[in-house]
């Protein structure tokens, strides 16, 4: 791994010579002056200084001493980069960028990181810079970016120090982003790893349990959690959390048993809990659940008490407050109850429709109505049809009633106006007051660091109201800030309170002429985004609010758009509420790391399940939300240090930011569990960890992910003016200025676009097999208009600068420029060309840089990424081509060459071929559902239930929006029950088509009805179906009949032939080498994927019904990427169905057509497709992969990006290419290069590998292989493992053999002692295959 360590000597001698040519009459020696002040020993100690120390290097107390030579040579470097006018080498940057992330000045650390990628064009090389980044990133909660920079530090250097810490953070951002399977992955990688991390073991475990449980997989989670409290010496508070969990698990969930049962180990459990931390608001308050729902009225008043004690205010609490006083007819106390929760969480549905159901059973209408509407308006809400049911009914009682009748009546309750304005009893704002007076002398006293704070330190601005519940010892103080939340009622202007905006001071708020709503801000946001579809009036309309905007930005009020609730509110994204499940462990003070995983303060700290702990217990320097500094982020965009911008998700606070330059607010997020009604799992799990505390992004998207205008700015910040301006990128610095505007986020840059693949991509590396010329670098570089301008194209970030408190100079957002991607040059100097010999000598001594990297291409090239949608974009009238077709007469028209070499063509995405078993006289009927019953009746067949939708569409569960996730549950059955279940819905479908019919002949207006029906169907609720899925047949016993007349096809569209690279895998990859079966009804669904590895499919309808098909090229995958990811989908695990309105969008061609019985569907070497039943029928599918430099090409680009995505590849890439190097004689120039280029990377690592091991005394064991052996891959992480397989010394002598690779086994054991290593293959037979691997000649072709 390139070090990016540089000592300040050499730079300063360096800035000597610059200065020199910078300017005449400047001394020589006048850049070293800012080196004088460091000694030699300072130079040395700050050598080893990097990031990868974040977290292990103490910087308060006995570490003061490192924390004074950072900030020294931080303002040594700035010096020099001042005087040097900026022109220094880009190293400087990055080592300045490590000093500013360990001194955890994190606006400034991202400010020289920038600048270091923006000038070092080979920046992805250095592992130590990419983790830097991505700590950045995870500070401020960009996660995508994160997650990216994350993942190309394990791609460059799989045996990174911090690999570990990499893989935590990986499963906490997954969690938030519920990829709950990659999440999983990277925990258990951070769990096997002996490595020092910011968290001990236990609490890995912890969060796998919690993550089970968010999963509902409650058996596996209480197994997990029963187990950890099975460890031993566990702490204390981990098994205070634990015991909370399985408490709250056994209240909620049904299947731990009976509810008498449940409840008695709930209560169990909780009480055991609280033995272990009494002061846990969280697990008092679910014990009060508990005895609430068995009747103890009295010991749930206790309960909650206490909780209100330990954990301050939580909606939660409150609300089941109300619910036991309106249980107690105490109506009045009830009301008071259910407004603390609502005004703690405006967007509270259970709260809002208690309070309905209160005012209801009063006879108050009115306010019922209010109620229940401000439930609905709820995102957590999953009743609105029955609310909107009982509203209606309300409305048309009141119209019934005389007039006047409810003017008369004498109220029970004040309405809901009046009870929002209720006076805060005396003794909360006394407790309030004290409370805040101890905290601010905590911090006075420690302003570097951050007491462990449970939740009853929680801000001032959330603590709120409890009725008759307060004791009057408490003492008197100085008036709650808490007060102004009851300013004005949700029924006036619900959203204005939503707004949450929280200053430093407990100030009442004013709400100002200038202020915009955060309706007012979504309608903004509405209107710019459709900017150039608006009328006159909308025009206006837009003008009014974005100067209003920019007035209320003077006031430096910091404000985004769509939800400004509060983060408590239940309305929050899901993925935000799931923060609090995921991110508990996430904030430990750094200076507790230095011996690595053991931390002697408790790592857990409780509360109410509303709270995020990790967030919002332990916040650290700021008082708030963290977000990228001000004016340089988009929510599209943040930092682009890769190439595709995509936003993070939406939901944004308000906030305000101090003259300090920090926000402050300190809020705190509601999970999506523990809601009053529908009790779910716990969705808090407490604990303290990392130093970057996993909080909330504010960011505003600048476009659509999927156009190429998305901006990237680069943030520098420094507390010298003069240095900020010269780590800024001027405009005049490049030749143009918006040349290239529909390619600024081009990550190769070139301006227009003749191949669509990216150029910094795998496949660029493998196309050519000797270094080729740098190609001509072209740089975008975009003005960016003024911040406030009302007409700024780009809708950018438009906030004051964050104001540093030194320098008081603020920084605009500087100018955009997009740097050309990484040019491909091979790594070694040893040609393809070269002899055996010759590379084993080019290899030797090589030492670790040689076993660093398992991938297939060469240590040089940068990590992959999907391809940019391609340029110049189609018209729109070209995204519905016509799906390429071949009508066949007879069975010379199948085998005709021609066929072959059309359907290959990467220009035809897919080729329908009609008609093909009418002219090869296929008997179909073996694959009919009546024959397959006859021939293997007990057959297993994987079921997945899905709901029954239009095929071009896709809405959610309720049938309220449309969305990409497309989830289906998976269970087995066998096939003579799913042919019973396929007949059974034909014949029930019969009897719906005769009630219908019936219906048309009693109703005139069949129209009416008929469209009535529709929209109801469309909207939901669904019909639930189920589609039998991935049937093997590759028993040639039981299938022979089957399987021998698939032998009539044209051989390259046959499962087995010598054309067919699969088929020199020399074993069996079930459904791609062998056949699968389909059996459908109407509306079953393959949701949208690519074929494993990019290879091409083979589909024939059996039928008797007909398959609608949808199919985008290959080019455009990079886009239907970002749409995953924009959805919180994973693009290659998720199950997703695209929006086709997004796809036309973002100018993206789809294919759509009928596939009819008999018909064949080709799909091309990297095809995006997806498919849904018509009618009753049956398919039949396997892979093929065509002998071509395309397929060969893709298929390795898409090893080397699962690779990066840590995802499985099923084919083995590097087992098929030394059979292909066996088998197959080669023509092609282009597949010939590509394939001997794997070769010579497989032989140098082998060879380097093999090398370190006899050199370190590990012996080499000989193995050997079996026919039909399949390849192996790692146990641990997945990646092919070739050759030298690493096996523990267990499993070795149960001839188990479970495979690790090299760096999973040196993660384990650091020395490798408690493993062989066995050796497959003689390196004398690896190097004959190599040698004679030759270019064969070309066959002459017939035409």
């Amino acid at each position: 791994m390139k070090s990016c360590e540089v000592s300040l000597a050499t730079a300063a001698a360096a800035f000597g010579d610059e200065g020199k040519k910078m300017a005449a009459g400047k001394e020589s020696g006048e850049s070293k002056e800012g080196s004088s002040s460091l000694t030699a020993e300072e130079r040395e100690a700050l050598d080893g200084l990097d990031s990868r120390l974040f977290g292990f290097v103490r910087l308060h107390e006995d570490g003061a001493r490192t924390k004074t030579l950072l900030g020294k040579a931080v303002r040594c470097y700035e010096s020099l980069i001042l005087k040097a006018e900026g022109k220094v080498e880009s190293d400087f940057f990055c080592q300045l960028g490590h000093f500013n992330l360990l001194l955890e000045d994190y606006p400034k650390a991202l400010s020289a990181y920038q600048k270091y990628y923006s000038l070092q064009t080979d920046y992805w090389k250095n592992a130590a810079f990419l983790y830097g980044l991505g700590l950045v990133y995870f500070y401020y909660n960009a996660f995508h970016w994160a997650i990216k920079a994350f993942q190309e530090v394990l791609y460059v250097d799989p045996s990174f120090c911090r690999a570990k810490e990499i893989h935590l953070r990986l499963g906490l951002m997954f969690k938030v982003n519920t990829d709950y399977e990659s999440s999983l992955k990277h925990f258990q990688l951070a769990l096997i790893d002996c490595n020092p991390c910011t968290l001990s073991s236990v609490e890995i475990q912890f969060h796998i349990a919690h993550l089970y449980e968010t999963q509902r997989k409650y058996h596996s989670a209480k197994e997990a959690y029963e187990q950890l409290l099975q460890t031993e010496n566990l702490p204390v508070q981990v098994k205070a959390i634990v015991l909370q969990q399985l408490g709250w698990m056994h209240h909620n969930v049904d299947l731990l048993g009976d509810k008498a049962t449940k409840e008695s180990y709930a209560i169990q459990y909780l009480q055991k809990s609280l033995e272990a931390d009494p002061n846990s608001g969280q697990s008092w308050y679910f014990l009060g659940r508990c005895y609430s729902s068995i009747g103890k009225v009295q010991d749930a008043f206790i309960s909650y008490r206490q909780s209100i004690d330990k954990s301050e205010a939580s909606a939660d609490t409150w609300c089941s407050i109300g619910v036991l006083y309106q249980q107690q007819n105490q109506p009045m106390d009830a009301l008071q109850a259910y407004i603390c929760a609502v005004q703690l969480d405006h967007g509270h549905a259970a709260a809002w429709m208690d309070l309905g159901t209160l005012y209801e059973s009063c006879n108050q209408p009115q306010d019922a109505i209010k109620c229940y509407l401000n439930a609905t308006r709820s995102k957590s809400c999953n009743n609105i049809s029955t609310l909107a049911g009982r509203i209606k009914f309300l409305q048309a009682q009141l119209c019934n009633l005389p007039q006047g009748s409810l003017q008369n009546k004498t109220k029970l309750l004040p309405s809901i106006e009046e009870a929002w304005s209720l006076p805060i009893p005396a003794e909360l704002t006394s407790r309030q007051g004290a409370m805040n007076t101890t905290q601010q002398a905590y911090k006075a006293h420690h302003p570097n660091t951050e007491p462990v704070l449970g939740l009853s330190q929680i801000p001032l601005s959330q603590q709120s109201l409890p009725v008759h519940m307060i004791t009057s010892s408490q003492v008197d103080g100085p008036s709650s800030p808490a007060k102004k939340k009851r300013t004005s009622s949700p029924t006036k202007n619900s959203s204005e309170n939503g707004n949450r905006t929280v200053p430093l001071n407990p100030v009442q708020l004013q709400v100002h002429s200038w202020y915009l709503t955060p309706q007012k801000l979504q309608q903004l946001e509405q209107l710019r985004a459709n900017r150039d579809n608006l009328n006159a009036a909308q025009k206006l309309m837009l003008e009014q609010l974005e100067s209003q905007f920019v007035l209320m930005q003077q006031q430096n009020v910091l404000t985004l758009p769509h939800n400004c609730t509060n983060l408590t509110s239940s309305t929050e994204e899901p993925w935000r509420k799931q923060l609090s499940n995921s991110s508990q462990g996430l904030h430990k003070d750094q200076s507790s790391h230095l011996a690595g995983p053991s931390d002697e303060q408790p790592p857990f700290s409780t509360g109410p399940a509303q709270y995020l702990q990790a967030a919002s217990t332990a916040i650290q320097k700021q008082t708030g939300l963290r977000t990228l500094p001000s004016n340089s982020v988009t929510q599209g965009a943040a930092f682009n240090h890769l190439s595709s911008p995509i936003p993070t998700s939406g939901g944004q606070q308000g906030i305000t930011f101090t003259k300090e330059g920090k926000p402050s607010g300190n809020q705190s997020l509601v999970p999506e569990t523990s809601r009053h009604v529908g009790d779910k799992p716990n969705g808090c799990a407490g604990v303290k960890g990392l130093s970057n505390h996993v909080q909330q992004l504010m960011a505003e998207p600048v476009c659509s992910p999927n156009h190429g205008d998305s901006t990237s700015p680069n943030v520098q910040i420094s507390d010298n003016p003069q240095v900020s301006a010269l780590l800024v990128v001027k405009a005049n610095d490049s030749g143009g200025s918006g040349a290239c505007d529909k390619v600024s986020n081009f990550h190769p840059t070139v301006c227009t676009k003749t191949n669509n693949s990216v150029a910094s991509s795998p496949s660029s590396v493998i196309s050519t097999a000797t270094p080729s010329p740098k190609s001509s670098e072209h740089t975008a570089v975009h003005s960016v208009p003024s911040l406030n301008s009302p007409h700024s194209r780009l809708h950018t970030f438009n906030g004051e600068g964050l104001e540093n408190p030194q320098s008081s100079v603020k920084t605009d957002l500087p100018i955009i420029s997009q740097k050309p991607g990484p040019h491909i040059i091979p790594s070694i100097s040893v040609s393809i060309y070269s002899s055996s010999s010759e590379v084993l000598k080019a290899c030797r001594n090589l030492g670790k840089n040689g076993l660093s990297n398992s991938h297939i291409l060469l240590d040089k090239c940068p990590p992959p990424r999907p391809p940019t949608s391609p340029y110049p974009p189609l018209p729109k009238d070209k995204l519905n081509p016509p799906t390429p077709s071949i009508y066949l007469e007879n069975k010379r028209d199948a085998f005709f060459p021609p066929l072959h070499q059309f359907c290959t063509n990467p220009k035809n995405p897919v080729t329908v071929i009609r008609g093909l078993a009418g002219a090869l006289k296929l008997d179909l009927g073996l694959f009919s559902t009546k024959t397959l019953v006859e021939a293997n009746n007990e057959h297993t067949v994987e079921v997945r239930t899905q709901l029954l939708q239009p095929a071009d569409e896709n809405w959610d569960p309720t049938g309220t929006k449309k969305i990409w996730r497309c989830e289906s549950n998976r269970s087995h059955t066998t096939i003579a029950k799913y042919a019973q279940y396929q007949a059974s819905s034909f014949q029930e479908s019969l009897r719906e088509e005769n009630e219908k019919r019936t219906q048309h002949k009693e109703y005139s207006d069949t129209e009416s009805i008929s469209s009535d029906s529709s929209g109801r169907r469309r909207k939901g609720p669904f019909k639930t179906i189920k589609f039998g899925t991935n049937i093997d047949l590759s028993d040639d016993k039981k299938w022979k009949l089957q399987l021998h007349e698939l032998t009539k096809l044209p051989a390259f569209v046959r499962v087995v032939s010598a054309g067919n690279l699969l088929s020199h895998l020399g074993h069996t990859i079930l459904g791609m080498n062998t056949v699968q079966l389909y059996m459908k009804v109407p509306g079953s669904r393959t949701p949208g994927h690519q074929e494993n590895n990019n290879f091409c499919s083979v589909n024939i309808n059996i039928g008797p019904g007909d398959c609608e098909w949808f199919v985008v090229p290959e080019d455009y995958w990079g886009v239907l990427n970002d749409f995953c990811e924009k959805n919180n989908l994973n693009f290659l695990m998720s199950s997703w169905w695209p929006n086709l309105e997004d796809l036309y969008e973002a100018n993206v061609p789809v294919y759509r057509f009928i596939q009819r019985p008999g018909d064949l569907v080709w799909i091309n070497a990297g095809t995006v497709h997806w498919v849904q039943a018509v009618g009753w029928c049956n398919n039949i599918a396997w892979n093929v992969g065509p002998l071509t430099a395309c397929q060969y090409k893709l298929a390795v680009e898409r090893y080397e990006w699962n690779r990066l995505q840590s995802v499985k590849s099923v084919v083995p890439m590097v087992h098929l290419s030394w059979n292909m190097a066996r088998n197959i004689k080669v023509s092609d120039p282009k597949l010939f290069e590509m394939i001997k280029y794997c070769l010579l990377k497989i032989l140098k690592q082998c060879q380097t590998l093999r090398e370190a091991l006899i050199t370190a005394g590990k012996e080499v064991i000989w193995h050997g292989r079996t026919n039909d052996e399949p390849a192996h891959y790692c146990s641990i992480c997945e990646v092919e493992v070739f050759d030298l397989l690493f096996v523990t010394n267990e499993s070795n002598s149960q001839k188990t053999y479970i495979v690790h690779c090299q760096d999973c086994a040196r993660k384990t054991s650091g020395t490798l002692d408690n493993f062989v290593v066995l050796e497959q293959y003689k390196m004398e037979d690896l190097i004959q295959v190599y040698d004679q691997f030759t270019l064969a000649p070309s066959l002459p072709t017939s035409s």
